[in-house]
């Protein structure tokens, strides 16, 4: 058999623990050993083979590992339910404040609110800015 076909049995071998375990890194590897049967394929000898194999797999794992791992930690970019409504603009429809609270019209539904300051009375028709949800009732400034 050739050795190019050996490298594409490695290959199909390191992409089976890739869809099993889903470390990315036996997908590089993967991509390594075709480069390998590539350069089997043009004549190249076998110690070329395994250095093509080995260069092309380190590169892969010290580029695209890095820049993974940057994407894995970053929060999505689209907030949804609760968290979609802090920093929106609402309308007061009743008198809220810190004590008993209110109402307000928030992203075209009514909402229970209170004030984030004790202190701070919003009268009807007045533009307040939710800060928090917390249960059903929005926490205003």
């Amino acid at each position: 058999m050739d050795p190019w076909v050996w490298w594409l049995i490695a290959a199909v071998g390191l992409g089976i623990p890739l869809v099993v375990t889903a470390m990315p890194e036996f997908g590089m590897l993967a991509v390594g050993a075709v480069a390998g049967a590539v350069t089997a394929g043009i004549g190249g000898g076998t110690v070329l083979q395994f250095i093509v194999f080995a260069a092309v797999s380190v590169a892969l794992i010290a580029v695209v590992r890095p820049l993974a791992n940057r994407h894995r930690g970053q929060s999505p970019q689209l907030a949804s339910g609760v968290d979609a409504l802090r920093g929106r603009s609402a309308t007061v429809l009743e008198r809220v404040d810190g004590g008993a609270g209110g109402r307000i019209k928030l992203a075209g539904e009514i909402w229970s609110a209170r004030a984030l300051d004790g202190d701070q009375v919003y009268e009807p028709g007045q533009q307040v800015d939710v800060v928090e949800i917390e249960g059903a009732t929005a926490v205003v400034i």
